[in-house]
């Protein structure tokens, strides 16, 4: 193998940048020429592909986003741009692919591998945490002490105005994210997707006269629980408990930014590095993960196909600490 190219697809997620300056550094380290891919798959179908070399990826491991930047390609989805994509690969002499990215950007890497039998290795960037096969993705530690960090100014609000807050995370289809968060946060009530919200066991909860005594709280919302979103569940709370006036705060996309954790900018280095190393082994249409701090490959297909579930004992824990 003579020349790679690494991309980044979908969601950014804070240490993208890093994994990216692992793949190049590693792949010099090997004698290997590597390009980079600018803006995704939509980048991979229109040509759109840079030589990178050492000096390309310094001073980024401590910025967020990603420097490739990125995109959802619709056309990518089709037989004729994935097709092209794949000429695109010819053309520029690209033996092997890096794609940094969360399970859009796996589905598509499957389907393109199967196609063309263009080598890629995945590498697992996204906060939602939502992959099978790594105990972490890449985003999911910046993401949650930056949703913490805003958590504790709130608190300092709710407790001034004696109210309860209900605080949206992202998290669509996994509550990741409003678990860890809502137990560092100290939050009495979390809400997450892989478990049913009974609006009427909240509602008699925060209705005890116990509870009313206490001057503030804090609920943690993912943004795809089953009840809906945090301006959904306040409003049905407000109209079934007198004199209860909630205040709802939507983090939305600035759990994306930021700057990396030192654990966000060590994961994407250590998977970054061995996706370059399994690449020259031969691997292909895989993930590289981190499982009990050993460097795994699980398949796309099952990253991407298996569920990954929330850890049970965490949800015992909040209801405990709660």
């Amino acid at each position: 193998m003579q020349n790679i190219a690494v991309f980044t697809s979908g969601g950014d997620a804070p240490g993208m940048n890093a994994a990216i300056r692992a793949v190049v550094r590693t792949a010099l380290h090997y004698n290997i020429g590597v390009k980079g891919i600018v803006n995704g798959y939509d980048g991979l179908i229109n040509g759109d592909i840079i030589d990178m070399d050492s000096r390309s990826v310094a001073n980024i491991i401590q910025r967020g986003g990603t420097i490739l930047k990125t995109s959802r390609s619709e056309e990518f989805r089709t037989a004729e741009g994935r097709a092209k994509a794949g000429r695109m690969v010819k053309e520029h002499n690209i033996e092997g692919l890096v794609a940094i990215g969360g399970d859009g950007t796996f589905t598509g890497a499957e389907i393109f591998c199967r196609e063309t039998g263009i080598t890629v290795m995945g590498v697992p960037g996204t906060i939602d945490n939502d992959l099978y096969g790594t105990d972490y993705t890449i985003g999911f530690d910046t993401a949650i002490n930056t949703a913490i960090d805003a958590i504790d100014k709130i608190r300092d609000t709710a407790d001034s105005h004696n109210r309860v807050f209900l605080v949206e995370v992202m998290g669509r289809h996994a509550g990741f994210i409003a678990l860890e968060v809502g137990i560092g946060g100290g939050a009495e009530a979390i809400l997450i997707p892989e478990e049913e919200t009974k609006i009427e066991d909240l509602i008699n909860f925060f209705s005890k006269e116990k509870r009313k005594q206490k001057s503030f709280s804090i609920i943690v919302v993912a943004e795809g629980d089953d009840a809906g979103g945090a301006f959904d569940i306040a409003k049905k709370m407000k109209a079934a408990i007198p004199g209860f006036d909630p205040r709802v705060s939507v983090l939305g996309h600035i759990q994306r930014g930021g700057k990396p954790s030192a654990y966000d900018r060590l994961l994407g280095s250590r998977l970054g590095s061995g996706a370059v190393v399994e690449l020259l082994e031969g691997e292909t249409n895989k993930m590289v993960g981190i499982v009990s701090n050993e460097l795994v490959l699980t398949s796309f297909a099952e990253a991407i196909g298996k569920s990954k579930q929330v850890d049970r004992s965490l949800l015992k824990l909040a209801s405990i600490l709660a």
